[in-house]
């Protein structure tokens, strides 16, 4: 047999029995619908009036948003059933249709996999309607829900997408394809031009080569060849922060700058200092402000090589791309990549004194957290700046600050004071971050780090085959730590 077709033979075996597969779905069907998946569940409205209905829904997560319809009912008796999703509290309002009148409303946090019943009704009185709600199938994984939420409570809290972007190839997009059974050949490979017109600009690894970059020109022209001795100065408890002016100084006209352009930039067709997502929040007033100064400022520097599918899309209806590693926001990972700095600093100024070193890293916690309490008022939209991770706000990131002054403390105290732990197995892939970020980029949609789930509707098998695929890469990071090497950039 020839290389080549020995070689095809094994590829076409390779991506068809390791390839990425939604697999057939188990569940029930919902009255004729698709089954259900996981984090779904099924709602079937029966309509008793003699009028249709509609039924809009909208998140208690999405904030001021507009109401969006959901499904219509046709005048009685007649019945509709809907999928919905399980992962955040919805809000349901039935008015009659075309009409702006509620008959009623509801919110609830739907359980995975259940089937619900709504049924709509006339009471005694002929102005009051009876809306109530039966449970057909019992739910699942009802003990699993904390293991697997996440929350999109604001418009950009939630984790961004833009990992796996960052990782594409930059010259060629490369793409395979499976053609019909009749074609020779199993797999072959299609090679594409990347258009500029296109091309992301921003990126993780970008924004943190610039903000390292940044620190260490700001260290070798601002910082200090050798620690000065304490000579009893009124100074001396904060000589960590006082002879390192210049770097604040510089790092305060950065915030100032951040500040600035945040809330005194006029956006077209914007409220200045607009930090929402746009779409249909705010009660749809600014559709296209997704972002604010941030996305204006993407938009005019990089153009349309910036994200377009940023994690307001889905809940939001956002209409307009915004970068999370975009222009602005890199002045605020600037500023906390600083308070890092800050960490070091205290670690070397007051070696070998374990409570000094504490006592500062319980002070710096502190300050950033309460900082943090203060400019978001202790709510979660209500702010002065609300906590945004996508806009890198400043509570963001005097909140980030706090929590991991407080880790690493506790970390200094297990690892370096007390010595129960020495990291492991964490420092194995600490030591080789980049190698185990690409590899599961390119190969964690394979075999063995990921396979056609037998139990699609259920959270245990898909739990366990991320701590699967985390395990085989530890032991990876492992056997490259024992043969010492290591990939950096």
């Amino acid at each position: 047999m020839e290389p080549r077709r020995i070689l095809t033979q094994i590829l076409c075996v390779f991506f068809l029995t390791t390839g990425r597969n939604e697999g057939k779905l188990d569940a029930k069907s919902c009255s004729g619908r698709p089954a259900l998946k996981l984090d779904q569940a099924c709602l079937t409205f029966h309509n008793q009036l003699p009028t249709g209905v509609d039924v809009l829904y909208t998140s208690d997560y999405c904030y001021k948003c507009l109401y969006q319809p959901l499904v219509s009912v046709l005048n009685g008796p007649q019945n509709a059933s809907v999928v919905v999703s399980t992962v955040l509290t919805l809000t349901l309002q039935l008015q009659p249709m075309g009409r702006n009148t509620t008959l009623c409303s509801w919110s609830q946090l739907y359980e995975e996999a259940a089937h619900y019943s709504v049924w709509i009704q006339e009471s005694e009185s002929p102005i009051n309607v009876i809306c109530y709600q039966t449970v057909d199938v019992s739910p699942s994984n009802i003990y699993f829900r904390g293991v697997v939420r996440r929350s999109s409570s604001r418009p950009f809290v939630t984790k961004d997408h833009s990992m796996q972007w960052m990782m594409k190839p930059k010259v060629v997009g490369t793409r395979l394809t499976l053609p019909s059974q009749n074609q020779q050949d199993c797999a072959h490979w299609t090679l594409s031009e990347v258009s500029w017109s296109w091309l992301r600009i921003p990126g993780v690894l970008q924004r943190l080569g610039f903000t390292y970059f940044i620190l260490s020109l700001m260290q070798t022209f601002c910082g200090m060849r050798e620690i000065p001795l304490s000579r009893g100065r009124w100074w001396d408890p904060v000589q960590d922060v006082v002879l390192y002016w210049p770097e604040w100084i510089f790092i305060i006209l950065l915030e100032t700058l951040w500040l600035c352009l945040t809330f005194l930039l006029p956006v077209p067709n914007c409220p200045t200092g607009y930090l929402g997502a746009g779409g249909i929040g705010d009660n749809g007033l600014y559709p296209n402000c997704t972002g604010g100064a941030a996305g204006y400022i993407d938009k005019w520097l990089l153009g349309d090589n910036i994200y377009h599918w940023p994690t307001c899309k889905a809940m939001y209806r956002t209409t307009q791309p915004f970068d999370p590693e975009g222009v602005l926001g890199t002045i605020n990972s600037i500023v906390m990549g600083f308070m890092g700095m800050q960490a070091g600093k205290i670690l070397i100024f007051y070696r070998k004194k374990d409570i000094s070193v504490l006592s500062r890293f319980l002070v710096w916690a502190i300050l950033l957290g309460n900082s943090a309490a203060i400019l978001s008022k202790c709510t979660r939209d209500e702010g002065f700046i609300p906590v945004n991770k996508n806009l890198w706000s400043l509570s963001y990131i005097t909140c980030m600050g706090c929590f991991s002054f407080l880790l690493l403390g506790v970390m200094y105290f297990v690892m370096d004071i007390k010595g129960w732990w020495g990291g492991q197995p964490f420092i194995y892939p600490g030591m080789n971050s980049i190698f185990v970020y690409v590899g599961h980029s390119l190969l964690g949609s394979y075999f063995p780090f990921s396979w056609e789930m037998r139990f699609v509707d259920s959270h245990w098998e898909k739990l366990f085959q991320s701590l699967w695929a985390t395990s085989l890469w530890v032991l990876i990071a492992f056997l490259l730590y024992r043969k010492k090497f290591f990939l950096k950039i």
